[in-house]
């Protein structure tokens, strides 16, 4: 039985007016806004709160004995592995099915999208060993590269840089088998977490590190090389934006940098288009790129005299 609010005594149409007129108001936007061809029924999307779940199941997985519960009261290890990973990627693959029912003809048998969502799934799964080992070379990375860090378990349970790049490194292979949706959720969630943004499309490569992190910004079609140490505020996007003939932007255009191994990129630096950071290269803090530079390059931003004129560096 419905009751009014305790603050409130009077009919509840005179709290909160005729709520059958928004109702049919809500229900004529929604009618407005179908394109045509729109499908019949609505379609559930995945689930922010279960995906956020699974990665923390499949964490917990790959790092047992620090994220996980598996060495309390000294428990099986592999056991509780394999019960996690069961039930995460149980979950998974009802989220994945939704993805795909999204993208899908309304035609579409649910068994066959099943069918689908479980090959994805089961492709994940036998990826996670090399996912693991890749995160490890990160975290080395991280504790190599900051002279504040204590250990590696600090590092993986505190250091927002290493939560973001374990949700891309799940995010970027369920892109890649053909999962775009629940991908680019768990990215947000990480960008939620973090304040770091990285598109699940990007490539990143092994032992990468983001010292700090608050404000970067991968995009989608970035390329990132070997033991690439990027700190704060760094952006790595796009200069312009293809159009069709109409107008409408061109989606999937490589408009990303390439960074290749062995590059620094200092806080708040933003490097725009599909331009090459040269192998070793270091890129000061705040500076402004948009062209290619050679392997070995430093770049500055400039310095400002006292009398206002630059004083070298700069781009």
């Amino acid at each position: 039985m419905s009751r009014e609010p305790w603050f409130f005594t009077g009919p509840r149409s005179a709290l909160f007016g005729d709520i059958d007129l928004v109702v049919d108001a809500l229900r004529q936007i929604r009618a407005a806004a179908r394109p045509p061809g729109a499908r019949s029924a609505p379609v559930r999307l995945p689930s922010r709160g279960v995906l956020a779940n699974v990665v923390a199941g499949l964490a917990a997985a790959l790092f047992p004995n620090r994220l996980g519960a598996a060495g309390d009261a000294g428990g099986d290890v592999d056991a509780f592995v394999a019960r996690t990973l069961v039930n995460a990627l149980d979950e998974l693959a009802g989220q994945v099915r939704l993805d795909l029912r999204f993208a899908a003809d309304e035609a579409a048998a649910e068994e066959d999208l099943a069918a689908r969502a479980g090959a994805i799934v089961a492709a994940l799964g036998a990826r996670l060993p090399a996912i693991r080992r890749c995160l490890d070379g990160d975290i080395d990375a991280a504790f190599t590269g900051d002279p504040a860090a204590c250990s590696v378990d600090e590092i993986l349970a505190c250091y927002p840089g290493v939560t973001a790049i374990l949700h891309h490194r799940v995010a970027h292979e369920l892109a890649r088998l053909g999962a775009p949706l629940v991908a680019r959720i768990i990215a947000e969630i990480a960008h939620s977490l973090t304040g770091i943004d990285i598109h699940p499309g990007a490539t990143i490569g092994e032992r990468f590190f983001i010292d700090h992190g608050t404000g970067v910004v991968i995009g989608e079609t970035a390329r990132i090389g070997t033991n690439v140490r990027l700190y704060h505020g760094v952006t790595l996007g796009a200069k312009s934006f293809r159009v069709d003939e109409e107008g409408r932007i061109e989606k999937g255009t490589a408009r990303h940098p390439i960074v290749e191994d062995d590059v620094v990129i200092y806080a708040n630096a933003t490097i725009l288009g599909r331009i090459t950071i040269g192998r070793g290269s270091v890129i000061g803090g705040n500076v402004w790129l948009t062209r290619s530079i050679a392997p070995g390059s430093v770049i500055s931003q400039a310095l400002v005299r006292s009398d206002g004129f630059g004083d070298g560096g700069g781009i």
